[in-house]
């Protein structure tokens, strides 16, 4: 038997916990991953990606984070608004871890924490808010449960971006009767809807009969212009034919025959309009002398030349 047997295999195992711990030594991190290294129970260094050699049997790989952005679910829990109306409440929480120590010696369980954080905030923010608000308002929920968390969770090393609140269920006899007033809202806004068509559709109307009215008396207005303008041109040319005809009669008199002339035109006008008055079934009362034409002939040329004499 070797003495030295026992020794050979001693040394092997040796050996072979030293390749062991060498090749366990050797890490190679992925990308947006962190590993946090602790010597002999100390944080000693972050491992980013890469390849990496740790010291043999002192170096230990103690956490390892991811970099991405992580997606939680909120689970469903009871919340009270102002007004006392409970509703059922979840949602969706997003977050990246922005410093792997805090995140490792920070907190036990920076996940739970952060999880536990948002539905105590969630109670908190619609607490303050009623059932209207609570549902028309989501927006405003979301950014402050999401400032309330982000700050909280600093000293975790955690960063919150985004909180969304995905349902809030009220209870059923709120969801019945707020379908009530939602199909009360909707009648009524069709409602005032259709007046204002009718009363737009009146204004239309009337709008028109206003402007058929206007053009109507325009129109009008237009035409009673026309003739007046007609009538005051016809007046006009009347006038200057009236004048014209005096002018020549003042041109005629000046002659030798020109009394001659005007007894005659006037006899003629005399008897002209007593043959007008002269219809069948009336009645004239005439002087003895007029009927004698030369005796009208010689009254007209004696009133003729007196008027003459007196010029």
């Amino acid at each position: 038997m070797n003495p030295f047997a026992p020794l050979l295999g001693a040394l092997g195992i040796l050996g072979l916990i030293i390749v062991i711990g060498i090749l366990r030594s050797i890490r190679i991190i992925p990308a947006q991953t962190v590993s946090l290294v602790e010597r002999l129970g100390k944080f000693a260094s972050t491992l980013e990606a890469g390849f990496h050699v740790l010291v043999p049997f002192i170096d230990k790989v103690k956490y390892s984070h991811s970099l991405k952005e992580q997606a939680v679910d909120v689970p469903t829990q009871p919340c009270f608004t102002l007004d006392d109306v409970r509703v059922e409440v979840d949602g969706v929480l997003y977050f990246r871890i922005v410093d792997p120590k805090k995140a490792s010696y920070g907190i036990s369980d920076y996940r739970y924490a952060t999880i536990q954080l948002a539905q105590t905030m969630m109670r908190s923010v619609i607490g303050r808010l009623e059932l209207d608000q609570t549902l028309g308002e989501r927006e405003q929920i979301n950014a402050e449960i999401l400032k309330n968390i982000d700050e909280a969770t600093d000293p975790w090393g955690v960063q919150i971006t985004r909180y969304e609140i995905q349902n809030i269920r009220p209870p059923s006899h709120i969801q019945k009767a707020m379908d009530v007033q939602l199909a009360a809202e909707r009648t009524k806004r069709a409602t005032i809807t259709e007046s204002i068509g009718e009363m737009e559709s009146d204004i239309n109307e009337s709008a028109g009969e206003k402007a058929e009215s206007i053009n109507e008396s325009e129109g009008e207005k237009q035409r009673l212009v026309n003739e007046a303008e007609g009538r005051a041109a016809e007046i006009r040319a009347l006038a200057r034919a009236t004048a014209e005809s005096i002018r020549r009669v003042a041109q005629a008199l000046e002659n030798e025959a020109g009394d001659a002339a005007l007894v005659l035109q006037i006899s003629e006008g005399y008897i002209n309009e007593l043959n007008k008055l002269a219809k069948p079934g009336t009645k004239l009362m005439l002087p003895m002398d007029l009927t004698d034409i030369n005796s009208v002939m010689q009254t007209v040329t004696r009133m003729v030349q007196e008027n003459e004499k007196q010029l």
